[in-house]
């Protein structure tokens, strides 16, 4: 290649030797020509030449540039193959990383429902079976507030608990029975074996004769004891010891029988009114015998008839002895007013009017003696259970600021206070009212009888003055 080059590049700078100097060599023409073609089939045996030597180098030239494209397309097709690789282990890596972000996932859900489950275990049994299970889910419980385990470890505590809940599922198809603690009705702590069947649990002591069902009392260690009857209580016993036996059934699953431990006595009802309860009660014990002793004073109380008046008149016109007779016979403070009105009856109209009048005002005073307290009581008992409601509310707010809110029980002293005595100043202040009300009628009628009975006397006597 090298020497057509040169071969050409001579051939270019004779035909410009030539060509310059054309003018000037005119006369040497045909030399030149000569010179030109001698030096043209030179370059031409040197083209020629040089044409061989390239077509002999250009076989292995071609050969090896073949054997190098042969090269460059493996090396492409592996390239393409490795870019295939890494492309699929990108896409295996993404697909492992999408597993293990899901596997995560799932493990954390598992992991929540295992620490829920841990958590309400406890609940979910009777009060008392705690006690069997209390190990396993205490356990459960720590490892869930140990930072340092594994997440393995304290899935482990939880599958403990787990099998220990698959167990006690066994055991409850048909029922089963266990040795444990419990709280008497005494407070007394016993031991005895449980059985139990369904939502119940029973209980019967090995000491003593008690006998009754497992419930759930505030603060109590224990499951406590509550004893649905005495005519239960030997059906129980044989029911834990052989399994068999007459037991109450509680379609309201405890419900009824929580609802009857919570229910009170009239004596204990009263007593949640504390101080001021049983001072609203001494003051409606007191009106109500009042009430009593009034109502039998003020029927006990007599008064004249029309007919005993006029019997007393026509005695008069006979003589004053007849009429004092007369009125003798009228028992009660009815012939008491009449006897005056005879003894007075020659007095002039005013006097004598004057007269019965004092009679009269001075029975007023025993027929309406006591029955302003009865008015007094019915107007203080509501503001003696205002003034209960009032200090419990006080003690309901002191308990608050001591124990907070969380202990209801704890509150229901200060709430019981101020219900009962609001409740008892009611029903304190309306009998008495009622009560006060009607004797209070009854007083002023007889006060009313007295006065006709006056009336009657007077005109009657001035009338038979004015007949003769």
């Amino acid at each position: 290649m090298q020497a057509m080059k040169r071969s050409l590049l001579s051939v270019a700078l004779t035909t410009l030797l030539i060509a310059g100097s054309f003018p000037l060599a005119a006369q040497n023409f045909n030399a030149a020509d000569e010179q030109a073609k001698a030096d043209l089939e030179q370059s031409l045996k040197d083209l020629n030449a040089t044409r061989a030597n390239i077509a002999k180098q250009k076989i292995p030239i071609v050969r090896e540039v073949s054997q190098l494209e042969d090269e460059v397309r493996q090396e492409s097709a592996e390239l393409a193959r490795l870019r295939r690789l890494r492309d699929n282990s990108d896409l295996g890596l993404n697909r492992l990383r999408d597993q293990v972000e899901a596997i995560e996932a799932q493990n954390d859900y598992a992991a929540s429902l295992l620490d829920e489950f841990v958590r309400s275990f406890e609940t979910r049994i009777d009060f008392s079976e705690r006690q069997l299970y209390t190990e396993a889910a205490e356990e459960a419980r720590l490892a869930l507030e140990d930072a340092d385990m594994s997440q393995a470890e304290r899935f482990a505590k939880q599958i403990d608990v787990i099998g220990v809940a698959l167990d006690r599922l066994e055991q409850l198809v048909g029922g089963y029975r266990f040795e444990g603690l419990a709280l008497a009705p005494n407070g007394e702590i016993l031991s005895g074996e449980f059985a139990a069947f369904g939502p119940t649990v029973f209980y019967a002591a090995s000491e003593t004769d008690l006998a009754g069902l497992a419930v759930t009392k505030l603060n109590a260690a224990e499951a406590a004891i509550a004893i649905p009857g005495a005519e239960y209580t030997a059906g129980i016993r044989q029911f834990v010891e052989t399994g068999e036996g007459n037991i109450p059934a509680d379609i309201t699953l405890g419900k009824a029988l929580k609802i009857e431990e919570g229910s009170d006595t009239i004596g204990e009802h009263l007593a949640k009114g504390g101080i001021v309860g049983y001072v609203i009660l001494s003051l409606g014990a007191v009106c109500l015998l009042i009430g009593a002793i009034k109502v039998i004073e003020i029927t006990g109380f007599k008064t004249a008839s029309p007919e005993q008046v006029q019997n007393v008149l026509a005695n008069i016109q006979e003589s004053s002895a007849k009429g004092s007779e007369a009125a003798g016979e009228v028992s009660g403070a009815g012939g008491e007013l009449l006897l005056a009105g005879v003894e007075n009856a020659d007095e002039k109209r005013g006097s004598l009017e004057e007269i019965l009048y004092e009679k009269i005002l001075a029975c007023r005073p025993k027929l309406e003696r006591f029955l302003p307290f009865m008015a007094l009581t019915a107007a203080a008992a509501p503001l003696l259970g205002l003034l209960g409601t009032v200090t419990g509310m006080i003690k309901t707010f002191n308990l608050i600021t001591i124990f907070g809110t969380g202990d209801a029980k704890s509150l229901s002293s200060g709430i019981s206070e101020a219900l009962v005595t609001t409740e008892l100043g009611l029903c304190v202040a309306i009998p008495s009212l009622i009560l006060h009300g009607l004797l209070s009628r009854m007083a002023r009628q007889k006060i009313g009888d007295m006065e006709q009975t006056a009336v009657g006397f007077v005109n009657g006597l001035i009338g038979n003055r004015n007949s003769h």
